[in-house]
């Protein structure tokens, strides 16, 4: 395995995090080429929190089953976002980072917690209500992914979920699965605080709208300069003023607007050099990052997941072995 993944020790890990420290535990749900709203909304303050705290990054394959229906998708996708991570500078001294599939205890505590929660309860989840509102038909999966969710977090005894505010409540439902168990059986779960993510906002896409693949405005995370120049050049701009607000509102990810506020004087009403000073900075930012990731293999990314996997199910089988034993099923 190259130099760029390597990692401490099990114990090591399992030591440290030991002594007293929080607990710190996130998912990714593995998806398509990322962009660069989803690196400055989501991946890179991952990756902070990783610098200086220490915890397991899950990523969420079970959770993705509830919409994802090709397989090859999502085996390859599972491998190319864990490529991201890494390339964005995730600290493997500091994360435990494994598949959820690995861990089969995630899907056992789910059906425990199924067992104590009541219907009219999920109903109130956010994503399936949204669906149904809609009009659409939802997935028995998608209806107890709250539960799945609260196994996720409460196997670890997770003391920190970072979220952003519309995630809000999956720790809310896990906090309750919690009570739910305790109550029944004993103190056995810690309730987790969620900690909300502070994000950047909105990041614009080349169209002025939110920057989304489904929009097909975006600046692709890892982008050749040629694909960057060419998103750029595409960005719609308003020609009645001076300042072309969309290219400042993606400018303003890579520079401060100290930094940006002499330029953008110096180059009033001059777009296309404007336009010219974004490629150039986020090719620089981007480079370091584009290089990183190609020199990470696919068999890099596997033993990582696999030793990560073996990580986090000695701790996830420990909690289980109380659980059983609590629920009655151990004989």
């Amino acid at each position: 395995m190259g130099e760029i993944l390597k990692i401490r020790s099990f114990s090591a890990i399992i030591d440290s995090m030991s002594e007293k420290k929080k607990r710190l535990l996130t998912g990714l749900q593995p998806s398509g080429a990322l962009h660069i709203g989803n690196y400055f909304g989501t991946i890179k303050p991952i990756v902070d929190l990783f610098t200086d705290h220490e915890g397991l990054l899950m990523v969420a394959d079970y959770h993705a089953l509830t919409s994802v229906r090709n397989p090859e998708e999502l085996r390859k996708s599972i491998v190319e976002n864990a490529k991201d991570y890494f390339a964005a500078g995730l600290n493997l001294d500091n994360a435990i980072l494994f598949q959820q599939s690995s861990v089969p205890e995630h899907a056992e505590l789910a059906w425990i917690f199924d067992c104590l929660v009541t219907v009219s309860f999920l109903e109130l989840g956010h994503a399936y209500k949204d669906k149904v509102a809609k009009g659409l038909e939802a997935n028995a999966g998608l209806f107890t992914y709250p539960m799945l969710m609260a196994a996720d977090i409460l196997l670890y005894d997770t003391d920190i979920v970072p979220v952003g505010e519309d995630q809000r409540q999956h720790v809310e439902y896990a906090r309750e699965a919690a009570a739910k168990f305790n109550n029944a059986y004993g103190t056995t779960f810690k309730e987790p605080q969620e900690l909300i993510s502070k994000t950047v906002g909105v990041v614009p896409g080349t169209d002025g709208q939110k920057m989304s693949k489904s929009y097909k405005n975006t600046i692709p995370l890892f982008a050749t300069r040629d694909e960057i120049q060419k998103a750029v050049m595409s960005i719609v701009t308003d020609s009645s003023g001076d300042k072309p607000e969309h290219v400042y509102a993606i400018h303003t990810l890579y520079k401060t607007d100290a930094e940006l506020t002499p330029l953008y004087e110096e180059k009033k009403g001059k777009y296309k050099d404007l336009k010219e000073a974004l490629i150039e900075d986020i090719d620089t930012y981007i480079a370091p990052m584009r290089e990183k990731r190609a020199s990470i293999s696919d068999e890099d990314v596997r033993l990582v997941l696999k030793e990560g996997g073996e990580k986090a199910r000695t701790l996830a089988s420990a909690k289980m072995a109380e659980v059983r034993k609590k629920v009655g099923v151990t004989l």
